[in-house]
């Protein structure tokens, strides 16, 4: 069963990263091109869509590890968060600065599910109609 408070706290930190990725694109750019190592190819020359769970912190590395090969990622996170919303939360933040430092791209999928995806992948993310972008007649 999803936790219904975990699809609220996914939206909370991406949206908070996408705000806080807006307003230092410029500075990151720069940053970026000089401190991160380009994207490693996979092996094959193909790109793989996989499945993982996340159930330990101490999984990020291979998370970001099969990013920089290339590769997308959907990401079940309601093991971890069974254990820890505190984890799941550092997890998050941390996967959202990882993708946005090497250009790559996290959306939520779901109540219990993330996507990340390499330099190479962006993400179709529609807009939400706030009441700034309406315009009257």
């Amino acid at each position: 069963m999803a936790n219904p408070d975990l699809g609220k706290i996914l939206d909370k930190i991406i949206g908070r990263d996408r705000k806080k990725k807006a307003e230092e694109v410029k500075v990151q750019e720069e940053k970026e091109k000089e401190q991160v190592p380009p994207t490693l190819p996979s092996t094959t020359g193909k790109i793989y869509l996989r499945a993982l769970s996340l159930h330990s912190l101490d999984e990020l590395e291979k998370i970001k590890d099969e990013v920089r090969f290339g590769n997308i990622l959907i990401i079940k996170i309601e093991p971890l968060a069974k254990k820890s919303i505190e984890d799941v939360k550092r997890a998050i933040s941390e996967l959202s600065e990882f993708v946005e430092s090497i250009g790559g791209d996290i959306a939520r999928l779901g109540e219990e599910r993330i996507v990340l995806t390499p330099p190479s992948v962006q993400i179709w993310k529609e807009k939400t109609l706030t009441s700034t972008d309406i315009i009257p007649s």
